[in-house]
């Protein structure tokens, strides 16, 4: 087989957060970084992925961080290297849609602290939900990465995601980013997917993947045949599983060929001789879990997410239903057909897999239906992919006048101003503003902490020391957690 392309391959690693995001729930500190943040600029990468995700959340929540200051400390340091972050469209970084003046704040804040390329994507592909993002990223200034939300199903074939890409051109994307955030794009159809979309469109292709199914360094390998521009790996430390293939073994695996990336591997090294400590101070606390270095193929069988396999599990040892697992994996197929085939990633994923739990708990399909089902099928997060079944939504109560067919966002107003003025009293900046109406639970408790410091008689225990009826399932949890 011969490469479709003789131009180096490009790589972005995602040390600095999917990395650590998916193996440790997200609590790598910037104490933890900041001894090889100048090892990192000086490797030669495309880009380093360090923001965004549910880093903002977890800085706040988890670390007694301010993410925005984390930015800026990364910026001081990586003074050659592109940083880029993961967005959420018009949910940004939050868990709801925010009105455009919000989402447009938020852009520039992230531009103006540090971050080059924002890569933007929606849980549905619905297009409308990354207008804003992406006119507010490229007016100030940034690389817009608008991303395919990759997924199988009757209607998401090869086609629609060409399609998809060159709408997302039309756009005004910079790049486009093929999100397999369940792993689930095998190698062949990587090869047959890149190849297409670099026929049609002009824009550099970028392929993120994860290794949970053991797949990934061979997707990544067919992509590179295939043309693919730049791919997203982890240094080997906090790699494999359900983190990103290691960066090591496909430079390693592509020297002396026509995609050599022209990295050293031994300032790789340098750099993974600090991170095995800090792989190993997180799993001596519990927090990285050797399990999610594991091989498991139920997400190929099931197409289903890790970390939502380990969600279920959870709720149903809640519910004394454990004998039910295998009956819940049949449902969710079931499930996400009715809702009209959604991509299995958050929100999504956590309101399928809840819907199929309760529909099997309660013995009875859509006997009762969690707020946010009824959101997904009312239309609050988007135009859903396919055909819903009316029948469930009409069991739902929701009649077909009520379904919103505008783009969601269309229906908030103006949200900044309000903000500013309801958290007047205790935000020193508009990025306080904007942590805490993305937060509003979380931000002003940190934010407290952070103006008005207290000495500590002791150290807080390790995020894990909760007790769980599965720590496991808890920590996979944050796993999911990819915005």
């Amino acid at each position: 087989m011969e490469f479709l392309s003789n131009k180096p391959l490009l790589i972005t690693d995602t040390i600095l957060r999917d990395a650590h995001q998916s193996q440790a729930a997200t609590r790598m500190t910037i104490e933890d970084m900041l001894p090889a943040l100048e090892m990192l600029d000086a490797i030669g990468y495309y880009s380093l992925e360090c923001w965004g995700g549910a880093t903002f959340d977890a800085c706040m929540r988890f670390l007694n961080e301010d993410p925005w200051e984390r930015l800026r400390t990364i910026r001081k340091h990586v003074k050659h290297t592109k940083l880029q972050m993961l967005f959420r469209g018009q949910n940004i970084l939050g868990y709801k849609h925010y009105a455009d003046d919000v989402v447009d704040a938020f852009c520039r804040k992230s531009i103006e602290n540090g971050i080059d390329i924002i890569r933007i994507f929606d849980a549905l592909n619905d297009v409308r939900n990354l207008e804003q993002a992406i006119k507010s990223t490229k007016k100030y200034g940034g690389q817009v990465e608008a991303t395919l939300s990759y997924t199988m199903s009757p209607i998401h074939n090869e086609a629609y995601f060409v399609k998809l890409a060159k709408e997302l051109e039309q756009m005004g994307a910079d790049a486009i980013c093929i999100k397999d955030m369940a792993n689930l794009l095998l190698p062949m159809d990587a090869y047959s997917l890149v190849k297409a979309l670099k026929e049609t469109v002009s824009v550099p292709i970028h392929l993120h993947t994860h290794n949970t199914s053991g797949t990934g360094d061979m997707t990544l390998l067919m992509a590179a045949y295939a043309g693919v521009d730049i791919v997203d790996t982890a240094l080997s430390p906090m790699a494999n599983g359900t983190s990103q293939p290691a960066t090591e073994s496909l430079v390693a695996t592509l020297k002396g060929t026509p995609r050599d990336t022209g990295l050293d591997l031994g300032k790789m090294s340098d750099a993974a001789v600090h991170f095995r400590k800090v792989a190993q101070r997180l799993q001596d606390a519990g927090i990285l879990d050797p399990k999610v270095l594991r091989v498991d193929t139920n997400t190929l069988l099931y197409q289903v997410p890790g970390g939502m396999l380990s969600n279920l599990i959870s709720q149903l040892k809640q519910a004394g239903k454990e004998d039910k697992y295998y009956d819940v994996l049949a449902e969710i197929p079931r499930v996400r057909k009715d809702f009209g085939y959604p991509p299995l990633v958050t929100p999504s994923s956590q309101i399928v897999g809840t819907q199929a739990v309760m529909n099997i708990i309660m013995g009875e399909r859509y006997k009762t239906f969690p707020k946010e089902s009824r959101a997904m099928l009312k239309g609050e997060y988007g135009k859903l992919p396919g055909e819903v079944n009316e029948e469930v939504r009409a069991k739902a109560g929701i009649a077909p006048e009520d379904v919103i067919t505008c783009r969601p966002a269309d229906l908030l107003e103006p949200e900044l101003e309000k903000y500013k003025e309801e958290f007047k009293d205790i935000a020193k900046s508009e990025e306080d503003v904007l942590s805490l109406a993305l937060f509003p639970q979380v931000a002003p408790k940190f934010i407290e902490k952070r103006d008005h410091p207290v000495a500590e008689a002791s150290p807080a225990p390790a995020p894990t020391a909760k007790p769980a009826a599965d720590p496991n399932a808890v920590r996979q949890l944050y796993v999911e957690w990819k915005g």
